[in-house]
């Protein structure tokens, strides 16, 4: 029997290579095989940013501003292997996460020592033509707060190559100042990086990021991490280099440098002495659980609730009952774009909103010093994005489920 399901999956694999291979357009609307299909939704993926809330809030509890930008890296750096790595490392490959309904929420928090205090995740489903999800992760105590949006791209040559679209915002507040006066904070704009799928032939995905990534601060420093891979002849898989500068000095005169596997293990040096700072192992950091509602006590849109019959019917193998679950939000959720359409409304994003960015005077400064305001950068790219999102503070104040008055209607439920 075993011997029977491993040849079907090869060729379902086989076919599914053929089938990406001479599709043109983004990859996502096509129907992977069964065992590349993940049980997770891609609204879950914010919470990547801080499973280690310590890291998170080390920068607002450092006075000087060059090192605050150096924890800052350190903090991003550490990112990526969660973001890129853990499913694989988890599941034994890569899988296609659930694509996101329009209105889909994942609400959570982190409960560390009191030192730390409680770090809270908001994630919305904010577009989904184009698909695009907006997070919000904010530690009060430290005054520390994370907001942005991405979007996926996807298309094929000689392997799934992926262009994430959008851009991050990290608000510190150094010590001393009042957490709760916008004036009082620094803020850090983050590009996302580009990536693509390696070992696709062996049936063994796994990412690999590439090109670069920049953070600029509103202090005027700047960092830049170039990705490299394996090779064919050498190399290690999840390189990278980093350096960290002034934004008046140029790249050539660093501060610090970093360099290693974002997976793995990576040293921060002086730039200047060339001694080494810190070697840090991510790979060894235990993550901390991010707490949610019992599913019952969710609403009709929070991730787990919505997608339960779903991930039950892929945990279990069972690919007729997964077509049968999704398909019921599927089509519920394009009867309800329907309505909408036909009584001329919008959905009602509820804990985000689009901005005129051009009227966010610290965020186009820096968006300029990271040349994303010109056509020589990867650019804001606002219509690929359905626009540019920012958290909505005052509707999040008293949000309690139900958080939309349509109910479980746009779940076919």
């Amino acid at each position: 029997m075993a011997a029977n399901q491993d040849a079907a999956s090869k060729t379902s694999w086989t076919s599914f290579l053929k089938s990406i291979a001479s599709f043109n357009g983004d990859l996502s609307s096509l129907t992977a095989p069964p065992f590349i299909l993940s049980s997770t939704s891609l609204t879950e993926y914010s919470a990547y940013w801080a499973e280690h809330p310590a890291l998170f809030v080390a920068p607002a509890r450092e006075s000087d501003p060059e090192k605050r930008a150096l924890l800052v890296l350190k903090w991003f750096l550490s990112t990526l292997h969660q973001q890129y790595c853990t499913r694989s490392e988890k599941l034994g490959s890569e899988k296609k996460p659930l694509n996101p309904f329009l209105g889909e929420l994942f609400i959570g928090k982190w409960l560390e020592n009191e030192d730390i205090g409680e770090t809270r995740l908001i994630s919305e489903q904010v577009s989904h033509h184009p698909p695009t999800t907006a997070y919000s992760i904010v530690n009060e105590k430290h005054g520390v707060e994370l907001q942005g949006y991405n979007a996926q791209r996807a298309s094929f040559s000689s392997t799934i190559q992926v262009k994430q679209l959008g851009h991050a915002l990290l608000s510190v507040t150094p010590p001393g100042k009042d957490t709760n006066d916008p004036a009082e904070k620094e803020t850090y704009l983050i590009t996302l990086p580009s990536l693509h799928i390696e070992s696709l032939i062996y049936g063994t995905p796994y990412v690999e990021l590439e090109k670069s990534t920049k953070i600029a601060s509103s202090t005027g420093y700047v960092a830049k991490i170039d990705y490299s891979g394996k090779g064919w002849l050498s190399g290690k898989k999840n390189t990278f280099s980093a350096v960290l500068y002034k934004e008046n000095d140029g790249e050539k005169n660093p501060l610090y440098t970093a360099e290693g596997q974002w997976s793995n293990t990576f040293t921060i040096r002086d730039g200047r002495s060339k001694k080494e700072v810190e070697t840090f192992t991510v790979s060894n950091m235990k993550t901390t659980p991010l707490t949610l509602a019992p599913i019952e006590e969710q609403d009709a849109y929070e991730s787990r609730r919505a997608w339960k019959d779903v991930a039950s019917a892929i945990e279990r193998s069972d690919m007729d009952a997964t077509s049968v679950a999704k398909s019921k939000i599927e089509i519920a959720q394009r009867e309800l774009r329907k309505k909408e359409k036909q009584e001329g409304e919008e959905w009602e994003r509820r804990f985000f909103k689009r901005i005129n960015e051009k009227e966010d005077a610290g965020f186009m400064r820096l968006a300029t010093v990271l040349d994303l305001t010109t056509g020589n950068g990867a650019g804001i790219e606002s219509d690929r994005t359905g626009g540019v999102w920012r958290f909505h503070k005052v509707r999040a104040v008293d949000a309690k489920p139900p958080y939309h008055k349509v109910g479980s209607e746009g779940l076919g439920l």
